[in-house]
């Protein structure tokens, strides 16, 4: 299992990215509007990981902080809950306001996020409410980044953004047209996380 992996960051997609570790590329799946810093020289970023080993495929899931993997593997330890749909409440929902929800008790906020329906939002809150920290201790968020590309080219990406993580074409490209009749394009991360409210 990886703990971390800290390298070059080559390419970044609303919900993926490519690190260069050693002359490797590794392909990592990521919430969407994750903020990676650099942590060491010559713009290195650190990617805390987990890792899904399954017969057709090994993949690998980052995260900006062991706190954010942390919520991540709750989430997996809850029935009925897999890999993808995990990343999708992060995406969704910061980890701050996802702890708020559970001690809340808030399906509502839960139900909001795509893919998750009443069931699963009620167990998620049976199977966490008493092993997720309470939500002062999640910490700050890290700020969100902005992105300066142009209009098409993260209209595009926000679409990309919401298949990776369930959504049909059509329905991604039906919730970032709506979101961009609400807000500025020129904020990739803005314009997808109003794509994933209902």
């Amino acid at each position: 299992m990886y703990e971390y992996l800290e390298g070059r960051l080559v390419s970044r997609r609303p919900a993926r990215v490519v690190l260069d570790v050693g002359g490797v590329g590794y392909d990592v799946a990521v919430p969407v509007g994750t903020d990676l810093r650099p942590s060491g020289g010559e713009g290195r970023v650190r990617v805390w990981t987990h890792q899904v080993v399954r017969e057709d495929a090994h993949l690998l899931f980052g995260f900006a902080s062991p706190e954010q993997r942390e919520l991540f593997r709750l989430l997996l330890s809850v029935r009925g809950v897999g890999p993808q749909l995990a990343l999708g409440v992060l995406s969704a929902l910061s980890g701050g306001r996802l702890l708020e929800a559970i001690a809340a008790e808030d399906l509502a906020a839960l139900t909001a996020v795509r893919g998750v329906g009443r069931k699963t939002a009620e167990q998620i809150l049976l199977d966490l409410r008493d092993k997720a920290p309470r939500p002062a201790a999640a910490g700050a968020e890290a700020p969100r980044e902005e992105s300066s590309a142009d209009h098409s080219t993260n209209w595009h990406d926000a679409v990309r953004a919401l298949t990776s993580i369930g959504y049909s074409e059509k329905q991604a490209k039906d919730s970032v047209q709506r979101a961009a009749k609400a807000v500025s394009e020129e904020d990739l991360e803005l314009l997808v996380r109003k794509a994933l409210q209902p």
